[in-house]
């Protein structure tokens, strides 16, 4: 899975990097690259990726994610780093107990650093609450 996740990866920034000029930016700009393959898949070590999205967000805000503003601006707000954006559940969310896992991917370059991450969610609920809130992973 983790060959596949960095094959698709590496796939969608080149595609991302041809279509917007990345390299070209990067050589007349003061922004450090932020550009990220986003996935969503069902399982957890074998997962099956069910969507996936690309966000680039230096020197704008662009890529197949349906609100790259919004989801830029949540992981300025974060530094980049993805452990920010879990939250505790509000209490009165509950989530049945089965183990059916989810785990959300984020690949790629976040203000010039190399980034590969990784959370499994106890099943889509967990998920959903864990996320409450936030667009990253909202596509």
């Amino acid at each position: 899975m983790r060959h596949r996740l960095a094959a698709v990866s590496a796939s969608v920034l080149l595609v991302l990097a041809g279509s917007v000029g990345v390299a070209q930016a990067e050589a007349d700009s003061l922004y450090a690259p932020s550009a990220l393959v986003l996935a969503i898949a069902q399982g957890d070590e074998q997962a099956a990726v069910l969507r996936a999205s690309t966000l680039s967000c230096a020197p704008t805000a662009q890529g197949t994610h349906p609100d790259p503003e919004a989801a830029c601006a949540e992981l300025a707000a974060t530094s980049g780093s993805l452990d920010r954006l879990l939250v505790a559940p509000a209490p009165d969310r509950m989530c049945p107990l089965h183990y059916d896992p989810v785990t959300v991917f984020a690949d790629g370059v976040w203000q010039g650093e190399r980034i590969a991450w990784k959370h499994t969610f106890s099943n889509s609920c967990d998920l959903s609450v864990t996320l409450n809130g936030n667009t990253v992973f909202a596509f």
